[in-house]
């Protein structure tokens, strides 16, 4: 605090107060680091850890953008994620720092996320925090990139391929609408550069990136495959048919072929896909991808 307000220039457009979370936030990550550095690996190991994989960071905090959220402030609480990660890494487990670290930095961004929106906004209900986290991806898929209320065929597609109801749906996507945080903002009030300058170019990805990606994708498809025998035959079928194809079997030819109601199959389904999130999720933390 003491060095913001010594570094301090009124004339550059900046409150003190926005200056000095810059320097609060940075010489607590640094005694952070400089503690578990001494402890684990020395300080220029953990260091050289850490700031190498800075635009790991960025790169997963812009697709927290749309949050309405200080993108800064953001990529501040990823840092802290990629700090943890650091900490407990095990090289000996088989993973790569990179793709250990995806997890740590997403979930230090989520809870960050979750704590900075009211619940007013977010919701409390698990269908409102699914859709808190996972519209915005959803409206992409289907080119909803338009202003204001969804089209009906297309809440319909976002209810069915979450698993919500079609009027969660349209109260979330008007509680999220809303300009997105800019990337132009500077890194620091004495800088130049902007939090966009730390994004890698996407015709340039880094054979580390690629690598890390093609790893987390993989352990994520095992364990989507052991989750997958847990289910019963009827269960399995149901969500592949629903869940899993490019074009999903409708409620209808499905109660038809098993003989019950529409209503059935949408319990089956909601039943079968929860039994799969809580297996993968236990598999997960088995292989230490997550935090139990």
């Amino acid at each position: 605090m003491i060095q913001a307000v010594k570094k301090f220039e009124p004339d550059k457009g900046f409150r003190l107060a926005t200056y000095a979370m810059w320097w609060i936030r940075a010489s607590i990550q640094e005694y952070i680091l400089r503690s578990w550095s001494l402890v684990k690996m020395g300080t220029a190991a953990a260091h050289k850890m850490v700031t190498s994989h800075l635009r790991l960071v960025a790169k997963i905090a812009m697709g927290y953008r749309g949050y309405g959220l200080p993108i800064g402030e953001v990529i501040s609480e990823g840092n802290v994620g990629l700090m943890q990660a650091v900490k407990k890494f095990e090289p000996d487990k088989g993973f790569r720092l990179a793709t250990y670290a995806m997890w740590w930095i997403r979930a230090s961004i989520q809870e960050y996320i979750l704590r900075s929106w009211s619940l007013v906004k977010m919701g409390t209900t698990a269908a409102q925090k699914k859709l808190f986290f996972n519209l915005r991806k959803a409206k992409s898929q289907i080119a909803a990139f338009q202003d204001g209320d969804l089209r009906p065929e297309q809440v319909s597609y976002i209810a069915t391929k979450l698993g919500v109801l079609d009027s969660e749906v349209i109260s979330m996507n008007r509680r999220l609408s809303g300009p997105d945080a800019s990337l132009n903002a500077p890194l620091r009030s004495d800088s130049e550069s902007e939090w966009q300058d730390w994004l890698a170019d996407d015709n340039q990805v880094s054979q580390e990136t690629t690598v890390a990606e093609n790893q987390e994708k993989s352990m994520r498809m095992g364990l989507l495959e052991e989750a997958m025998v847990e289910l019963t035959d009827r269960e399995r079928h149901i969500l592949t048919e629903r869940r899993l194809k490019d074009d999903p079997t409708t409620l209808e030819e499905l109660a038809t072929q098993y003989g019950v109601s529409r209503e059935r199959v949408r319990q089956i389904e909601v039943r079968a896909f929860e039994k799969l999130q809580k297996s993968m999720r236990q598999g997960a933390v088995a292989k230490n991808m997550v935090e139990a």
